[in-house]
C-alpha cells in the first residue's frame, strides 16, 4: 500500500507531479485548449462544481468525460431529459415484501463524479434534485438524510438556454457551481487532429492519472496556499461593484466570494506556486462570477444575458484598482 507524505504542500514533487500528470492526460481528451483544461483542473482541485456551457458538438461531454476519469473514483454519467423526476437522481424508498420494511435505493448521485449531461434538458424540479447533495454533500428522501461520498464532484454540461427544448438552471442552482466554462470552437490544427480520430472518444482512452486518495491530499494542500489580505480585499471590491453596478440586478453572493477565495488558491497550485497573485483573480472572475449575476432586462437586450455579465464583469475588473 502506498503510504502518504504526512503533510503535502503544492510545491512538493508528490503534487507537482500528480497535478502535471492530471493536466496531461486531460489534454489527450481536448486538444488546443490549455487555459480551459487549467481551470478545469482548478476547479477539481478547489472542492468545486463545474459547469460547461457551449454550442452542440465542440467536446463539453469530452472534457466532462475525461475529467471524471483521470481519477481513480467512481462516477456515473446521467443523461438529462425533460421526463426524468428526481428520484431517478437521488435514488428511492421501496417496500421490501420478504423484510417488511422500507429499503432505500441509491440513485446515480451516489459516486464520487457525476456527469450530468444536458442539465438544463431537465424541468426545474429535477435539476432542484442535486442542490442539497453539492452544497451538504447528502440527500434527503422521506425525511432521511444519507451522506455522499468525498470527494464529490457534478460535471455538468448544458447547450446555452436560448436553444429549443431547454430549461434555464435557476440562480440557486448556479450558485452550487464553482465555475462556468466554454470550449469554443478549436484551431485548426487541432480540428485536423479531431478529424482523423474518424469519430472515436478520446475520452475513453483517458486512463486514470492520479488515486482518490491522492486527490484529497492535494486538495487539503491546496486550502493552504497564501492568500495575502490585500488580494482578499481586491477580491471584496469586485464582489462589492457587482452589488451596487447599476446594469446588474443581482451582484455575487457571499457564497460567490468564497468561490473566488478557492479558485485562487486551486488556480496558484494548479502553477506550482504556494501564493497567490492578482492575475489569479483577474484569470478567475468571469469563469466564478458571471454565472452569478443577474443583468437588468433593460441592458443591450441584442446580447446574450451571458455575453452581457461578462462584459459587465471586464468593466469592473478594469475600475477596481489592482494591489501592488
Amino acid at each position: 500500500m502506498k503510504i502518504m507524505p504526512h503533510r503535502v504542500t503544492v510545491e512538493s514533487p508528490f503534487a507537482l507531479s500528480r497535478i502535471a500528470e492530471i493536466e496531461s492526460t486531460l489534454g489527450e481528451a481536448i486538444r488546443g485548449k490549455p487555459d480551459v483544461l487549467r481551470l478545469s483542473l482548478a476547479c477539481l482541485l478547489a472542492r468545486g462544481h463545474l459547469l460547461i456551457e457551449d454550442v452542440p458538438g465542440v467536446g463539453k461531454t469530452t472534457l466532462a468525460h475525461a475529467l471524471a476519469r483521470s481519477v481513480d473514483s467512481n462516477f456515473h454519467r446521467l443523461q438529462f431529459t425533460s421526463d426524468m423526476l428526481p428520484s431517478d437522481v437521488v435514488g428511492v424508498t421501496i417496500y421490501n415484501a420478504h423484510s417488511q420494511e422500507f429499503e432505500f435505493k441509491p440513485g446515480p448521485v451516489f459516486t464520487n463524479f457525476l456527469l450530468a449531461d444536458e442539465i438544463n434538458r431537465a424541468t426545474p424540479k429535477t435539476q432542484s434534485a442535486l442542490l442539497e447533495a453539492m452544497n451538504e454533500l447528502q440527500v434527503t428522501v422521506d425525511g432521511r438524510s444519507y451522506p455522499l461520498a468525498q470527494p464529490f464532484m457534478v460535471i455538468a454540461t448544458q447547450n446555452p438556454v436560448e436553444h429549443h427544448g431547454t430549461y434555464p438552471l435557476p440562480e440557486s442552482q448556479l450558485d452550487r457551481f464553482l465555475m462556468r466554462i466554454r470550449i469554443g470552437y478549436p484551431d485548426r490544427a487541432s480540428e485536423r487532429e479531431v478529424v482523423r480520430q474518424n469519430g472515436a472518444s478520446s475520452a475513453e482512452a483517458v486512463r486514470p492519472a492520479i488515486s482518490n486518495d491522492d486527490l484529497r491530499a492535494l486538495q487539503d494542500a491546496v486550502s493552504r496556499v497564501t492568500v495575502d489580505e490585500a488580494l482578499v480585499e481586491y477580491m471584496l471590491t469586485i464582489v462589492e461593484r457587482t452589488r451596487t453596478h447599476e446594469s446588474l440586478a443581482m451582484g455575487v453572493s457571499p457564497r460567490g466570494a468564497q468561490a473566488l477565495y478557492r479558485a485562487t488558491q486551486a488556480l496558484a497550485a494548479a502553477e506550482g506556486r504556494d501564493y497567490a497573485i492578482p492575475d489569479d483573480i483577474k484569470r478567475l472572475a468571469l469563469p466564478v462570477f458571471a454565472h452569478r449575476v443577474l443583468v437588468n432586462s433593460r441592458v443591450t437586450p441584442a446580447q446574450r444575458p451571458s455575453e452581457a455579465a461578462e462584459r459587465i464583469l471586464n468593466e469592473i475588473l478594469t475600475l477596481v484598482e489592482v494591489p501592488l
